[in-house]
Order: C-alpha cells, then structure tokens, then sequence
C-alpha cells in the first residue's frame, strides 16, 4: 500500500492532470481494495454495537487519530469563512451518507449495499456534466451510464434470497447521493483550497455529533459487544481515516472527479467476493448480473479521459 502521507503531500505541490497516471492507478486500487473490506469491517462491528452509535463513535475516535496527525504534521488549523461554510456542507453530507450507509449495511448483505453504494460515479458524473469543466457527458460514456443503471434496476428488482431488503437498497442508494455530493463540493467551494486534513476534520467533527445525538433513536447502543467489534471500530477509525479518506481526498486535488469515482468500480467486485469468502454470504445469479452490469458501465464511464487529453 502506499503511504498517506507520502500521497497527500505530494498532491499539495503536484498540478492537477487530465488522466490517471501510475501512480495515480496504484493508488485506486489500494483505495478500492480497502474501502471494498471497509464494508466486511462495518458489517462485522454494528453486530456489537448499534449501526447509528457505531458510525458515531468511528467519527469521534477517528478525529482524535486525525488530530494527532494534524498536530505531528504541523499543519496550521486555519480556514477561511469560505471554506469553513463549505466544510460544514461536507460534514452534514458526510452524517448523511453514514447514517444511510451503515443502517443499510445492517439490514441487507454486503454485497447487495455495495453493488448499489458504488453507483455514486453515475450520480456524480451526471452532475459534473453540468458543474464541472471539461467533465461533459459524451458517446461512449453516455452509453456507459444507460448499461450502469441498467446494473442498478436489475439489483432493485432481484428481491429473491438471501438477506434482501428494499430499504437497505433504498438507503445505500441515497448514501451514494450523498457520497457524489461531497465530491461536487470538494471541487466547487472554497474548501477545496483547505488542507484535505480540515476537510476530513469537519467532516468527522460534524458527523461524530450529529449521528451520537441520534443514535438513541435507533435502539439500545450496545449489542452483543466482543472484542472483534472493538478491533473492527479501530480499524474504520485510524486505518481509514489516516490512509482511506485522506488519500481520496488528495486524489480529488490531482485527477477528474469522474475518473477518481470510475475507478472505484472494483470496491463492489472486491466488497461481493469478500462478502461471500468472510461472510458465507450468498452470490445470486441475479446479484452477479447487477454487479457486471454496473461494473460495465463504469469502465465505459471512465474511457473518456484515456480517449481525450
């Protein structure tokens, strides 16, 4: 894997560029790979400890982790009112992708949630044809979006077996929304200029307050709490955190919105196949077929740099 802070500093002095390069490749594949493990890990945790309490506790212990970070770095905890109104939109986007997110992953399998969650680069990329430069939806890539939502419509109508819920689908899908949303404001407000370390800071500032105060909301907070569930918390609060969110963001900085999000389409392969190998969760043809559908249209989604400079 490579190192975040090696990544994050080389995005502050790199310009931005039209494509991925190699070093940009590497570093989605180590992005997919462990946001795709990310979902197992959720999966795993709200067993212990309530799905809303769980998103908060991994917010607040995460954003001490990022303190440290921030505090080991010298990184100047400055922002202007600009950025920090664009912050607080990240961080109200974040609380709601999570909130959606986690609940979903608490009632649907994994590899359902993530074939659906994985959608954001259809919704964003629909939106930066009309507020991102250069991003424009053309040819192939239209085409690529028709066969994506094709994949999304067959996983929303295959209701059969396993551990299926239309709410859980319904959630995941907004907590892609709420996903490609904070990738527009990334690049359209002023906080996209803050250290990505800030941005993360809101996020996790507002998010860890606004789902604790929730979360009573939603049930008893502890579960069947075993060690496994503490590790589990850990590991979405620091590895996360100072290497999965961290290193988006920079990547945001450097490539096409588009491009960055595209390249996601292996989390979901890696999320079904992870799902099925630690979970024992059931693969349906009809779920497969959804995940190649999807996985189709994003490829096709992300020639358009490849094919244009």
């Amino acid at each position: 894997m490579l190192d975040p802070q090696s990544c994050i500093g080389s995005a502050k002095g790199m310009d931005r560029k039209d494509r991925l390069d190699l070093i940009g490749v590497m570093a989605m594949l180590g992005f997919a790979s462990l946001f795709a493990f990310n979902q197992i890990v959720i999966k795993i945790t709200i067993d212990g400890l309530q799905p809303i309490f769980s998103a908060a506790l991994r917010s607040l212990v995460g954003l001490v982790a990022l303190w440290l970070w921030i505090k080991w770095r010298g990184i100047p905890i400055r922002m202007t009112r600009g950025q920090l109104w664009g912050g607080i939109l990240i961080g109200l986007l974040f609380t709601f992708e999570f909130l959606c997110l986690f609940i979903a992953l608490d009632i649907t399998t994994v590899s359902r949630a993530s074939v659906i969650f994985y959608t954001m680069p259809i919704w964003l990329g629909i939106t930066a044809h009309f507020f991102l430069p250069g991003e424009r939806l053309t040819g192939i890539r239209l085409i690529g979006f028709l066969v994506a939502i094709c994949g999304v419509a067959w996983a929303f109508l295959n209701r059969g077996g396993g551990e299926s819920s239309l709410l859980g689908d319904v959630l995941a899908l907004i907590a892609a929304f709420g996903w490609a949303g904070i990738a527009l404001c990334v690049r359209l407000t002023p906080v996209s200029e803050a250290p990505a370390e800030l941005q993360l800071g809101c996020q996790l500032a507002i998010s860890g307050v606004v789902l604790l105060l929730l979360s009573p909301l939603f049930g008893p907070l502890i579960r069947e709490f075993e060690m496994i569930h503490g590790i589990g918390l850990l590991f979405q609060s620091i590895v996360m955190v100072l290497f999965g969110f961290l290193l988006w963001f920079a990547l945001m900085k450097i490539y096409p919105a588009s491009d960055i999000a595209s390249f996601s389409f292996l989390s979901p392969v890696l999320s079904v196949f992870f799902g099925w190998w630690i979970l024992g969760e059931e693969i349906q043809a009809q779920t497969v077929g959804a995940l190649i559908l999807v996985c189709i249209g994003l490829v096709l989604i992300s020639r358009r740099a490849k094919r244009t400079s």
